[in-house]
């Protein structure tokens, strides 16, 4: 069968469940992934046909979507900051808005100019996402990351592996936590300060689960996204008091944040001594972003 008859196929069945330019960009995903073709290939040479193995192997992964099964999933894998990362059902598919977060770190940083290694802890890593962004990007970093599961934890370290960069991994849980400077490590020496802190921890409140899509909340790992209705901030509250301790003078706080909760977020830093708070929004005009100076 051709490929470019498959591909009309292919949209159609998706068509009640995704917009067409979305069934479109999975199509063009999974022939990357499965026969290293590109859209341009296709266009240039519209005779390449599938085998009939193909196909078949295309119709399962078809039907997977069909059930709003994540496509990062189904591959194994996504893009972030422009680097490939491992993703599976023990971690969140990173977002856009926490690629804006990582740019911020980043951007901040070459302002200041700082030639002195910088000592950076993320906090909730999941697949490692922002430590290996940021190990990446700044030269002089010395990344130290933190998460509750041990399943994610697995999979972060692979990400560093695969993406060549040293970052230190820490499995504990952080709301059982009273001083970053403490927590048990057998392979490297911690800090008892550090000059960033940056987390995007749990924040989706349980009333805003009818926000969230079906492929989000039939898959992702609840852990990560979800906070009670009664103590949204919970997370955010803890790792501000730790920050207080942990943060040298003039270490910075980075949050990604609930886009509802902006006008909290700047209360609990305000009153938590912070200085120099900023809160931004991200590429949808959210309130997405808080930063505060110790």
């Amino acid at each position: 069968m051709k490929i470019k008859e498959y591909r009309t196929q292919f949209i159609q069945e998706l068509s009640t469940i995704y917009d067409a330019g979305e069934a479109e960009s999975f199509f063009y995903l999974i022939l990357e992934d499965k026969k290293q073709l590109k859209r341009i290939d296709l266009a240039l040479t519209p005779d390449l046909t599938f085998s009939d193995d193909e196909i078949q192997l295309w119709n399962s992964i078809l039907e997977q979507l069909k059930l709003e099964n994540p496509i990062q999933y189904l591959l194994g894998k996504t893009s972030f900051y422009g680097l490939d990362f491992e993703v599976n059902e023990n971690v969140l598919i990173p977002r856009p808005e926490t690629e804006e977060l990582v740019e911020w770190v980043i951007t901040n940083q070459q302002i200041n100019e700082s030639t002195n290694q910088l000592k950076i802890l993320d906090i909730g890593t999941g697949s490692g996402c922002i430590a290996i962004s940021l190990a990446k990007n700044i030269p002089n970093a010395q990344v130290f990351t933190i998460d509750v599961s041990e399943k994610a934890l697995a999979t972060a370290q692979k990400n560093a592996t695969m993406n060549q960069v040293e970052v230190n991994f820490i499995k504990t849980d952080i709301l059982k936590t009273d001083d970053l400077g403490k927590l048990p490590t057998s392979h490297f020496p911690l800090p008892t300060s550090f000059d960033i802190i940056v987390s995007n921890p749990p924040y989706v409140r349980e009333l805003e689960k009818i926000e969230i899509k079906k492929n989000v909340l039939d898959n992702e790992p609840h852990l990560a996204l979800f906070v009670a209705d009664n103590d949204a901030l919970v997370f955010y509250r803890k790792i501000a008091e730790l920050a207080q301790k942990n943060l040298s003078p003039n270490g910075q706080l980075f949050f990604e944040i609930n886009q509802y909760l902006g006008k909290e977020m700047l209360e609990l830093l305000e009153n938590m001594g912070f200085k120099n708070i900023e809160l931004r929004k991200d590429i949808y005009g959210n309130d997405r972003m808080i930063r505060g100076t110790r």
